[in-house]
């Protein structure tokens, strides 16, 4: 490989200002737009790579320590690099005419479910308001009966090409064409309906399947239901997020069912059985002859559906014992009664217990 100071016809001791002086003179002299001899692109190639080099410190440092710098190590890469960095674009270079079709926008919107429908999933409905296709002209953008026209200030090409004199000569530069925006095709009759959009904006109802174990902030992809496109484009997606409704009587933990049965003291002694409704129908629970609070009866399969599985959580119900507040001369009587029959131990201190509610909540989140 020619030696960087020799390509530039400089000295090793040249000061920057000389190698950038050098390259001028010799870029302006090679440039394949201004020199046609048919080693001139070899040798632009070697004079811009030379300056690439001794134009950066710490490129030209190690340079003259005895390192070697290949093409492609840094600075331009090609002729599509100069041309991008003296020109702002290719070098007359050709590409095809931007296109009119644009994909549509995402959308998101939040849908509210209650707490029953997310035992089994539900079927919901929602309410839109997106671009659709313009049905006057079907996203064509052009009044019924009319269609595009070529562009005539670039011909169809979408760019303008002008001649611009730099430090390397005259070179053609390319723009997008300002008349049709380089789509290379302008709308004479543009549709009165969607003024030349292809689409309109509109407010349409989607059917939507809600699986059953969804939860708060789940989001669910719907693909091709979000906007549709500028000029007949293809649809975005719509995304749901879900917010599960707060209920009064049941919670939920991962995808167990919690709630609390309220149990009298009697039935708490002697014990009984509960009927109430759950959210997906009644259910029987047994209390056992001497229930505390806090206790937790757990109903295997009744909690919700496993989100992309097979099977169910469980209800955990549990008790709190309720004392009473106000007794009858008869009722108070027979409560000393057993009292006494049960020689009961008179108050005093124990082990620190945390409260009802948290000792509930404790249970249900261990079990």
């Amino acid at each position: 490989m020619a030696d960087h100071y020799e390509v530039l016809g400089v000295e090793r001791s040249a000061t920057p200002e000389e190698i950038k002086k050098a390259y001028r003179r010799l870029a302006r002299e090679l440039h394949p737009d201004v020199n046609s001899a048919p080693d001139a692109s070899e040798r632009f190639k070697e004079v811009t790579h030379a300056y690439d080099v001794l134009s950066d410190p710490q490129q030209r440092q190690s340079y003259d320590m005895g390192g070697q710098q290949g093409f492609g190590g840094g600075g331009f890469g090609g002729f599509g690099d100069i041309f991008e960095t003296f020109f702002g674009g290719g070098g007359g270079g050709t590409r095809p005419p931007r296109s009119r079709t644009e994909r549509g926008q995402d959308a998101l919107i939040r849908v509210e479910i209650e707490l029953a429908d997310v035992i089994f999933g539900t079927q919901h409905e929602v309410e839109v308001d997106t671009a659709v296709t313009c049905k006057t002209c079907g996203g064509s953008c052009c009044a019924p009966g009319t269609d595009l026209a070529t562009c005539d200030i670039c011909g169809g090409s979408g760019l303008i090409q002008r001649s611009v004199r730099s430090l390397l000569g005259n070179v053609m530069t390319s723009s997008p064409c300002g008349t049709c925006r380089g789509y290379g095709t302008v709308i004479p009759n543009p549709c009165p309906t969607c003024s030349g959009q292809g689409r309109v904006r509109a407010r349409r109802r989607i059917p939507v399947d809600i699986p059953a174990g969804v939860d708060t902030g789940l989001r669910l992809q719907m693909p091709g239901q979000g906007e549709v496109g500028a000029a007949g484009g293809p649809n975005g997606d719509l995304y749901l997020e879900i917010k599960v409704r707060h209920h009064d009587v049941f919670s939920r933990n991962g995808d167990d069912l919690l709630a609390t049965l309220e149990v009298q003291m009697t039935d708490a002694i002697l014990g009984t059985t509960a009927v109430f409704e759950s959210l997906d129908g009644p259910v029987e629970v047994e209390v056992k002859p001497g229930t505390q609070s806090a206790e937790v009866i757990t109903v295997k399969d009744r909690g919700i559906t496993h989100l992309r599985g097979a099977g169910r959580g469980d209800l955990k119900i549990g008790v709190q014992v309720l004392t009473p507040t106000k007794l009858n001369s008869k009722s108070r009587e027979l409560v000393q009664e057993l009292a006494r029959s049960q020689h009961s131990v008179p108050p005093h201190l124990s082990h620190f217990q945390q409260g009802l509610f948290q000792k509930l909540r404790d249970r249900f989140l261990n079990l």
